[in-house]
């Protein structure tokens, strides 16, 4: 099944979190939060303002963002829980670090 979100709505799949801690402890199930970071999945085609002009979206297919404990509205599709948000519920994108800007200081 494919999923179009509409308007300014991304989908949202979260970023397994670690079995165990930086000291190696193991981490059980029930003791563990749901992660605050995901990839997108699916974007919608963005939001209108006041002139009636498409705005389009900051985020793209494929971005690592972080996100509140509490956003979003979670689904199950063909068996994959994902969540369906705002992108105004999305706190940033998770960029990698520049390795070769660090060399060449």
């Amino acid at each position: 099944m494919s999923f179009r979100p509409l308007h300014d709505r991304v989908v949202v799949k979260r970023v397994a979190e670690e079995e165990k801690t930086k000291g190696g402890i193991i981490i059980p199930d029930t003791a563990k939060e749901k992660p605050m970071e995901g990839e997108i999945v699916a974007v919608g085609p963005g939001a209108r303002d006041e002139k009636g002009t498409l705005v389009p979206l900051d985020v793209k297919v494929g971005d690592r963002i972080l996100f509140g404990k509490w956003s979003g509205t979670e689904v199950k599709l063909d068996g994959v829980d994902l969540l369906i948000m705002k992108e105004s519920d999305i706190m940033g994108i998770l960029e990698a670090p520049a390795k070769a800007a660090k060399k060449a200081a």
